[in-house]
């Protein structure tokens, strides 16, 4: 029986103007701009310089650090500039820019033929690594961080998340409608490399169909396809661990304490194609939608395309757009220029007219406890945000739990008075940082 986690909400999903539309490969850009840092953990530095020829597939920065992740060239072409560039998180960021020349080659020995099954564990992770891959459904983390527990963790549990909670997006239901025997190869490799027997696939009973394909790809292993209730943010990994396994996350504790490892349907297939072909990650899968939009589509980008260009290719916007998003409404990053670049962690773009946009303007605190409600975490965000408004930053993360937060978004989207909660959070997590608590 299927245990509920507290809090979440129900939004209008916002799905249908993308849901049945099939994945379309974008044109090849004129130029991509590739940030050096699309990841959690140490940037890399660039490896190649300004005048240099690449081809796709190519290394083209890179870190000795363990928590890190290599940069690949998406196109083949010029490199003509390495210098700071907008950053749809970062503001502004060390970003190469290739000019594309038109023959799209891969670098030597990509793409290649593999058995995965033959190869060991230290072969398979090593192969992660140096695909560049990481946490594709916004998260970020390097995989074979997370694909490399501490031996005393213990973990037996695999699980995929396919949730796609968040309103608007859908190019995970895409995927697995599309690309499932990598889906299921994926899994598979993830699997073998944790050293654990039992997977299982969760979600959202909202993509019927994504679970009766899913159901069938995966009828003769050990994963099981959990459908989960339409719940936001049902795709959080703490939320789907309980659902799933009815094992509890601790406060500051991690998913690999309670023996279980997650991983975004975007990650699995991209394990797939570094693994089965030696590819590493210079594109993605990601929703184009919104109000604004012409034609709202699901699209195959090459990293480093920039927003103006992928809307470029649903036909640009019919209407002057009043915000545009990278992500969902509900945890993605608002932009003030449609420069940045398509990174390995943006799941969607979203361009939403003035009539999807509702602007008001904050008021206090009326003290309802309606955040509390629905936070999934159980913390006090409304005490969360006056603390950040008053930067109480020290008091947030020791006495109110501060870095639990998972900005899901829950509090604002219910607040009466309409207070920039999350943003507040946000910046206190980020002063305890640069204080160091």
């Amino acid at each position: 029986m299927i245990k509920g986690f507290r809090g979440g909400i129900h939004p209008n999903d916002h799905k249908s103007n993308t849901a049945d539309k099939p994945i379309e490969a974008a044109l090849l850009p004129r130029k991509v701009i590739i940030p050096v840092r699309q990841h959690i953990g140490a940037p890399c530095s660039p490896v190649v310089k300004k005048g240099d020829r690449v081809k796709k597939g190519q290394v083209i920065a890179s870190s000795e650090s363990f928590i890190s992740s290599p940069v690949h060239a998406s196109i083949s072409g010029i490199v003509v500039d390495i210098d700071d560039y907008s950053h749809a998180i970062f503001g502004k960021c060390l970003s190469i820019v290739i000019d594309n020349d038109g023959l799209d080659e891969w670098t030597e020995e990509i793409p290649v033929e593999r058995d995965w099954e033959k190869l060991s564990v230290n072969e398979l992770r090593e192969i992660i690594r140096q695909a560049g891959i990481v946490g594709m459904g916004g998260a970020t983390f390097p995989t074979h961080v997370k694909l490399s527990p501490p031996k005393d963790k213990n973990v037996d549990v695999f699980i995929l998340n396919a949730a796609e909670c968040e309103p608007y997006l859908t190019a995970d239901h895409r995927m697995m409608l599309e690309y499932t025997d990598y889906i299921v190869t994926g899994v598979q490799i993830a699997m073998k490399v944790l050293g654990v027997n039992k997977g299982y696939v969760g979600i959202e009973d909202n993509k019927s169909d994504a679970i009766k394909v899913m159901k069938r790809a995966f009828v003769e292993t050990q994963i099981d396809v959990v459908p989960l209730p339409t719940r936001y943010p049902q795709g959080g990994e703490k939320m789907l661990i309980k659902m799933i396994t009815n094992r509890e996350v601790s406060s500051g504790c991690l998913p690999t304490d309670v023996g279980v490892v997650v991983q975004n349907v975007g990650t699995v297939i991209a394990i797939s194609n570094a693994v089965s072909k030696g590819i590493p990650v210079i594109e993605r899968v990601i929703t184009v939608t919104g109000g604004a939009v012409r034609e709202p589509k699901n699209l195959l980008i090459r990293i480093g395309t920039t927003f103006a260009e992928v809307i470029e290719n649903c036909g640009g916007f019919k209407k002057v757009p009043r915000k545009v998003i990278m992500g969902g409404p509900m945890m993605g990053f608002a932009q003030s220029t449609l420069d940045v670049p398509v990174m390995k962690g943006v799941s969607g773009i979203l361009a939403l007219s003035k009539e999807e946009v509702n602007y008001i303007k904050q008021s206090p605190c009326i003290r309802c406890g309606h955040c509390i409600e629905v936070c999934p975490m159980g913390l006090n965000p409304s005490m969360l945000s006056v603390l950040g408004e008053h930067q109480l930053y020290k008091e947030a993360k020791e006495d109110y739990n501060l870095l639990d937060c998972i900005e899901c978004g829950c509090c604002v989207y219910v607040c009466p008075a309409k207070r920039n909660i999350v943003q507040y959070i946000r910046y206190c997590k980020a002063q305890n940082v640069v204080n160091k608590g």
